[in-house]
């Protein structure tokens, strides 16, 4: 079937260097004979977990279910996920759990598992990771600076707030800058602004004079007068976005001003793209960036899908400290929360 993890267990063989064996299910009775009579030194795959409802727990009913009946499916689904937890605790005598990429979520196979095993632990990478993220959080080397892109100020919005009592310059691109500009009464043609986030885009920017955190927008950017790779493009400066063009990247002068931001961090977090990068007239800032931040003497980590996307096809992943596996995960670790799957490895 689709998602199988069978191509998986060949190329798992091949990185290990040793016959992987792979069970067609991961509750059933063949994974259970078949986990007994693995040797030392023996690997065994066990298929897809989310191929069984239980593992995310997610309860669907139709919109009329009374407040009755939502309890009443939520505590059934809560016995289910218990029961496969525990048929997936026979296979072993140890858990680690290595997926940070999934920490984020309160499945069966990684939150849940955990309480039917002695023995709970996190595996390196997941202890790599939690090292770094807790690291800038929490002790990080000054100037801290935090760098913030992507396209929506609603995704970030809990980031935002919990970083401005932690850095000490926060740089904002991306198209959410765009939000950010409406707020602060620059022109944005037909940039994408969320409109019922602008208050909160000011909100933000008071909160950061408040805080002593330098906050810095795009001084310029990329225009275009369609969302195409093709499309016309001018650079213009922050009060240049004509009516009918959009923002898609910030422009020269900005990624100059960022990168001198840069040059005099200690420690440097990245978290979403400049601009459309996968679309090359609209890829210079977040490339500038990564080139920026490759360069400079800091601790470096990029978290988030598309700016670690970013910076593999800058070719210079290896010059920075940390690329996080994580794109909710590390978005939820950095907002402050307790991710799950961590949580559930904490001792008894």
């Amino acid at each position: 079937p689709e998602f199988s993890l069978k191509p998986v267990a060949g190329h798992l063989a091949g990185l290990l260097g040793r016959p992987v064996a792979f069970a067609p299910d991961c509750l059933g009775d063949e994974a259970l004979a078949m986990s007994r009579s693995l040797k030392p030194g023996d690997v065994l795959l066990l298929e897809n977990t989310r191929f069984y409802k239980e593992e995310e727990g997610k309860v669907k009913l139709p919109e009329t279910a009374t407040e009755d009946e939502k309890k009443a499916a939520k505590a059934e689904m809560k016995q289910k996920q218990e029961a496969m937890a525990k048929k997936l605790a026979r296979l072993g005598d140890v858990f680690v759990n290595d997926a940070f990429g999934s920490a984020h979520r309160a499945h069966a196979s990684t939150a849940v598992v955990c309480k039917f095993f002695k023995e709970n632990a996190a595996g390196f990478l997941m202890e790599k990771e939690i090292d770094y993220l807790s690291r800038v959080l929490e002790r990080p080397d000054r100037p801290f600076l935090a760098i913030l892109g992507g396209a929506k100020v609603s995704d970030k919005v809990n980031v935002i707030t919990n970083l401005l009592t932690k850095v000490n310059a926060l740089i904002i691109g991306g198209a959410m800058a765009y939000t950010f500009y409406r707020a602060r009464g620059l022109p944005t043609g037909k940039s994408l602004v969320e409109e019922d986030k602008v208050d909160l885009a000011r909100d933000i920017l008071q909160k950061a004079s408040a805080a002593g955190v330098k906050l810095l927008l795009p001084v310029d950017n990329v225009i275009a007068d369609a969302f195409d790779a093709k499309a016309r493009t001018e650079i213009v400066g922050e009060k240049g976005i004509k009516d009918g063009w959009m923002a898609l990247d910030i422009g020269p002068e900005s990624v100059k001003l960022f990168a001198s931001e840069i040059a005099k961090a200690r420690t440097v977090l990245w978290n979403g793209p400049m601009g459309c990068f996968e679309m090359a007239p609209f890829a210079g800032g977040t490339m500038g960036i990564a080139r920026a931040i490759a360069s400079a003497k800091c601790l470096s980590i990029v978290g988030g899908g598309d700016s670690v996307a970013a910076v593999k096809q800058s070719g210079l992943a290896d010059k920075f400290t940390h690329i996080s596996t994580g794109g909710g995960a590390s978005l939820e670790f950095l907002e402050g929360k307790q991710l799950p799957g961590v949580a559930a490895l904490s001792p008894k």
